[in-house]
């Protein structure tokens, strides 16, 4: 469940009338401050990403999932599934079996996914990535 500050941030940038992407962002920020705090951990950099963005569709942020091709088959579904999950008007409680098992398996993971050098190999990745297609 993202925290009431995340939400606020998020929804003020809607109103702004900021892009998704960018109220996005806070909660994948919220997600590298959850590593950092030693709240749990990610097996990479792009699992606290996908974290982040799955809170955010979760919230009802309007970001719309990946296009076939641009992720696995099984993210592009799943993507699919939050965003439903959040454009409706109220979503079931989550099971709490299914919350613990899934902290734990968390909890297990290693702290570096959020270092600032893990960000930095990311961010240049996916910039990389990104020159390649627009050519």
């Amino acid at each position: 469940m993202p925290e009431k500050k995340t939400i606020e941030r998020a929804k003020q940038d809607e109103r702004e009338g900021k892009a998704p992407t960018t109220q996005a962002g806070e909660f994948v920020r919220e997600e590298m401050d959850h590593i950092r705090e030693g709240k749990h951990g990610a097996r990479s950099t792009k699992q606290a990403i996908a974290i982040g963005l799955s809170k955010a569709r979760r919230a009802g942020v309007k970001l719309p999932p990946p296009k076939e091709g641009q992720a696995s088959e099984q993210t592009v579904k799943q993507a699919k599934r939050d965003y439903a999950k959040g454009q409706k008007k109220s979503a079931p409680k989550p099971s709490p079996k299914r919350s613990r098992a899934t902290l734990g398996a968390l909890k297990r993971e290693g702290r570096s996914a959020a270092s600032r050098q893990a960000l930095s190999k990311q961010a240049k990745q996916a910039a990389r990535k990104r020159r390649s297609r627009q050519s």
